[in-house]
């Protein structure tokens, strides 16, 4: 498919459960132009991707340019954060889901300090919204005042790591005033970091219309639908 339709970029597969056969898979195809980054599946995924086991995975992903983007799911397992067993219905354990698989991954890269070990790898997160970033960033900036020698690898306040981060918009969230996106987007920068996904044809797709009705500037919507994600992919923007 990559060699044969020019406009598709491709995402590398990692298997996640043997970090060093990942690293190899990433060495032998990372030069393939038309693969765009690293896919990391989140499904009940033990232990959380900021265990030094995968440093090998990070180690060869950085070497070829490749982001790392992890992708969550719904799943049932009695591993956190997938114990969803408690509740009743679908609606609950989805709201939860996807975002928390997000939020519990990022803790776990930035405890250890994969963006400081690894400080030229472009992590992005999928498929979980966007909302959950800027609490995620106060609450650890927060417990960084009180617990910042637990951390020592993070010289910096761990939101301006977790910033630097990149975020896709599927399932983009649906206020009844999306201006309240545009300020949740402001905390974080995401004018810089968030980046269009669609998730056709999924019931859950995020049409490019509902994004454009985020209040925020031209140019940070065309940041936003296609700039932020062609310099995470490396990608030529034509000129206009």
């Amino acid at each position: 498919w990559l060699s044969e339709d020019r406009g598709l970029i491709g995402a590398l597969l990692a298997p996640n459960q043997d970090p060093v056969a990942a690293a190899a898979e990433i060495r032998r195809f990372g030069d393939h132009p038309r693969v765009g980054c690293v896919f990391l599946p989140t499904c009940c995924v033990d232990p959380l991707y900021g265990h030094r086991s995968y440093d090998p995975m990070y180690d060869a992903a950085q070497e070829f340019g490749l982001p790392v983007a992890l992708h969550s799911v719904q799943a049932l397992n009695p591993v956190f954060p997938f114990n969803l067993q408690a509740f009743e219905t679908a609606f609950s354990a989805h709201v939860i889901s996807h975002a928390v698989s997000m939020v519990a991954n990022a803790m776990s890269m930035l405890e250890t300090g994969v963006p400081v070990r690894f400080p030229d790898l472009k992590i992005v997160f999928t498929e979980s919204g966007v909302t959950w970033v800027p609490w995620l960033g106060m609450r650890l900036d927060k417990e960084y005042s009180e617990r910042r020698r637990e951390v020592p690898l993070l010289t910096e306040r761990p939101s301006h790591y977790l910033y630097g981060m990149y975020f896709a918009t599927q399932p983009i969230e649906e206020p009844e005033r999306m201006r309240d996106m545009a300020l949740m987007m402001e905390v974080f920068g995401g004018e810089n970091s968030v980046v269009f996904a669609s998730d056709w044809p999924h019931h859950d797709f995020d049409h490019p219309d509902k994004v454009l009705q985020i209040p925020i500037s031209d140019d940070a919507k065309r940041k936003v639908m296609g700039g932020n994600g062609a310099r995470l992919l490396g990608l030529e923007v034509p000129a206009r």
